[in-house]
Parts: C-alpha cells; sequence; structure tokens
C-alpha cells in the first residue's frame, strides 16, 4: 500500500508495493507517481494552468465549470492548496495530491484527495483528477484513481470517497463507474458555460465498513 509521502511506480492491475518509489507502466511508457509537496507546488501549479487551459477545447471538451480561456488556479486558491497539504492527514482541511510524471519530468496527470468542508464528515472525502490532454485515453487516468483508492484504504478513517462531474465528461464518468463508483444525484443546468448548459453529476465509492 502507499505511505503518506512515498513516491510510487504503477504498473496497471498490479497489487502497490510498500516502497519508497516505483514506476508503473502506462501504455507504452512508464511513469513516476509521487506527492506533490511544497518544493513541487510551483510545478504543479503550472501544469494545472496548463491543464485548464484545455477545457471547452475540442479535443478536451468540458471538464471543469469554467468558460474557455478563463484564468488558472487563482491567488488565493494557489495559498489554500499549499496550506492544506501541510494540514496532517484526518484534520478538518487536510489535502494530500500526487502527480504523475514520464519520461524527462513533464507531469502528464494528477489526483488528489481533500477534505469536505463540513466538520461532521470527516469519515469522507473529495476526489479531484486530470490528466493533459495529450496523454488521455492511454490508461493513466485509471492508474491515478487506483493510486488514490489504495491510498484511501490505507487511511482508517475514511469511509468514502466522494467527486463531482460534468455530465459532458463521459470518459470520466465512465471510468468512474469501471473503479466501483456509483451516482447519486444530478443536477440539471448547474452550470452555465460559453452559452452552454452543464449539469453536476455527485458520485460516491465506499472503501470501508459497511452501511
Amino acid at each position: 500500500m502507499p505511505n503518506q509521502s512515498g513516491s510510487q511506480t504503477f504498473r496497471p492491475q498490479h497489487v502497490m508495493q510498500d516502497t519508497a518509489s516505483d514506476t508503473r507502466s502506462a501504455g507504452d511508457w512508464s511513469l513516476l507517481i509521487q506527492p506533490v509537496d511544497e518544493l513541487d507546488l510551483d510545478a504543479f501549479v503550472c501544469y494545472l494552468n496548463d491543464h485548464f487551459a484545455d477545457n471547452g477545447s475540442a479535443e478536451a471538451g468540458y471538464f471543469a465549470p469554467r468558460p474557455r480561456g478563463a484564468p488558472g488556479l487563482p491567488p488565493n486558491k494557489e495559498r489554500e492548496f499549499r496550506d492544506a497539504l501541510m494540514v496532517p492527514i484526518g484534520n478538518q482541511s487536510w489535502r494530500r495530491a500526487w502527480f504523475a510524471k514520464i519520461p524527462g519530468g513533464l507531469i502528464a496527470g494528477h489526483v488528489d484527495l481533500r477534505a469536505h468542508s463540513m466538520p461532521w464528515a470527516t469519515h469522507r472525502c473529495l476526489l479531484g483528477m486530470g490528466v493533459r490532454c495529450q496523454y488521455r485515453q492511454r490508461g493513466l487516468g485509471a492508474t491515478l484513481l487506483e493510486y488514490a483508492l489504495s491510498w484511501a484504504k490505507s487511511q482508517a478513517f475514511l469511509e468514502w470517497i466522494d467527486l463531482h462531474v460534468l455530465s459532458t465528461n463521459e470518459r470520466a464518468i465512465r471510468l468512474y463507474l469501471r473503479k466501483g463508483f456509483t451516482k447519486v444525484s444530478e443536477v440539471t443546468d448547474m452550470f452555465r458555460a460559453d452559452g452552454l448548459s452543464l449539469s453536476d453529476i455527485a458520485m460516491t465509492k465506499r472503501v470501508h465498513g459497511c452501511m
């Protein structure tokens, strides 16, 4: 299982090894998944800004509730992200994030888990994920999601992972369903961007415990 700070490499459908670093294959290339820390945060923010720049493009479609060309991560959100990475796991406002690097060091995708804002939902967390447009449909999203699920299972206090996804992001929805997430609600016309109506889908997956 992954530890709270170690890097890991992935081989699809293999069990994660308890090592400080590891490499996984995705398609015809290998990638390194490692945690985001303060030393990596500037590079990670640059990646996020590039990632958001693809939103609404013909290749990527809409994966975020924002119009094409909207600014990337605002300075206040960057500070919140940075601060949350330092919060002990299990405390309110904690966050952990990991990125996937391909040979050469380019960040190709990321996944993050964070606390709900409500103080009585500490047994749950929220998932966020993204993959650069040019590296989609190569198994990277599934690899990142498997990593996050395994990490969550190693945290005894976490029982549920929740997420929100736009109804137009059909590839992501199919991936989440394959990995055991269940659709629990859909808010029609939740967002409007570039003249489009975007619905918000909520999904969840139990990782510990029973009803």
